[in-house]
C-alpha cells in the first residue's frame, strides 16, 4: 500500500513537472494563475474544517454534551499519538463520518446522528479510529498538494477554451500573439494533465482509504468491527445518504461514499473510495495478520 501511494505521488510529480516544462517552452507566463489557484487552495487548507462543518450542518459538541463519544476520541487520539481533535455531530439520520482539518492540531472528527443511532459502541470506535488515522496521516495536506497543479491545469484549459486569446497577453515575454499551433499544444497538454491527474488523484484517495482502514484495524485490534460498520453504513439507501454528501468534495471525505458516481459504471477507476467488496476483503486480510 505504501509503495502504491508513493508511486502515485511520484507519477503526479512527473506529470506536473512535464506540464510546467511545456508551459515554459510555450512561453506561457502563468504567474497570475498560480497566484489565483494558490490563494484558493490556501483558503481551502486553512478554512477547510469550517467550510465542511458549515456545508454539512455539523455542530461541534463539548465533552459535557457527549462524554462517551469524547472518551472514545480521546483514547484513540492517545493511542494514535495525535492531539485530541474537536468532535462534531451532523444532525442527519444517514449513518456516516468524516475528518477534516489542516493538521492533527486543527482537526475535527464528525459523526452523524444516524451513525450513533445505528452502530454499536465497538463499531463506532472502529469508525472513529478510521477517521483518526486520516488525521494522523495528514491526509488533508497530502490531497491539497496533490490537487494543486491539477487545479492549475483545469483553470488553464477552461481559459483557453472559452477565451483562447493568449492568457491576457502573457505569452513570450509580453508578446500578445502566438501561433495557433502553440496555443493548441498548451490547451491539449492542459487537458491531458487534467484528465490524467484526476485519475491519479482518485487512485491516491482510494489508497488513503485503505490506509485509514488499516489504521483502524491496528488501533482497535478488531477489524471485524469496522467491517460490520461499513456494511451497515453502505446498506443505507443512497437517497437517504445524500442528506450529508451533497457535493463531491464532501463525498470524498466520508468513510463511505453517499453519491453514486461514475465508479458505479466503470469500476473503481473514477471513484474516491474502494468498493465495499474490496474493503471487506482487505479487512479480512488484516484480521488474519493481527490474529496470527
Amino acid at each position: 500500500m505504501s509503495a502504491r501511494m508513493f508511486l502515485t505521488m511520484f507519477l503526479l510529480a512527473v506529470l506536473y513537472l512535464v506540464f510546467a516544462l511545456v508551459l515554459f517552452t510555450a512561453g506561457v507566463s502563468f504567474t497570475w494563475l498560480i497566484v489565483i489557484v494558490g490563494a484558493m487552495l490556501l483558503a481551502q487548507y486553512y478554512f477547510s474544517d469550517r467550510m465542511v462543518l458549515l456545508s454539512t450542518g455539523a455542530k461541534v459538541i463539548s465533552p459535557e454534551q457527549a462524554p462517551e463519544l469524547h472518551a472514545i476520541v480521546y483514547r484513540l487520539a492517545d493511542e494514535a499519538g495525535v492531539p485530541k481533535p474537536k468532535v462534531a455531530v451532523v444532525p442527519t439520520p444517514a449513518p456516516n463520518a468524516f475528518a477534516t482539518g489542516r493538521s492533527p492540531g486543527h482537526a475535527v472528527v464528525a459523526v452523524t446522528q444516524g451513525l450513533l443511532d445505528r452502530l454499536n459502541p465497538q463499531e463506532i470506535e472502529a469508525v472513529l479510529a478510521h477517521e483518526m488515522s486520516h488525521v494522523r496521516n495528514h491526509d488533508m495536506v497530502v490531497m491539497t498538494l496533490a490537487t494543486f497543479f491539477a487545479t492549475v491545469a483545469m483553470f488553464l484549459t477552461r481559459y483557453l477554451f472559452f477565451f483562447g486569446g493568449g492568457l491576457g497577453g502573457s505569452y513570450g515575454g509580453g508578446q500578445k500573439n502566438r501561433s495557433g499551433g502553440g496555443m493548441a499544444m498548451v490547451f491539449l497538454v492542459s487537458l491531458v494533465v487534467g484528465v490524467v491527474s484526476f485519475l491519479l488523484i482518485r487512485a491516491l484517495s482510494r489508497y488513503r482509504e485503505y490506509a485509514a482502514d488499516r489504521g483502524s484495524a491496528y488501533l482497535t485490534e478488531a477489524p471485524a468491527n469496522l467491517r460490520s460498520a461499513l456494511i451497515k453504513i453502505s446498506n443505507t439507501p443512497l437517497g437517504r445518504q445524500r442528506s450529508i454528501g451533497q457535493t463531491d468534495a464532501v463525498n470524498a471525505l466520508l468513510i463511505a461514499p453517499s453519491l453514486k458516481g461514475a465508479g458505479e459504471f466503470f469500476g473503481e477507476l473514477f471513484s474516491t473510495h474502494p468498493s465495499l467488496k474490496h474493503r471487506l476483503a482487505y479487512l479480512d486480510e488484516l484480521e488474519h495478520q493481527i490474529n496470527h
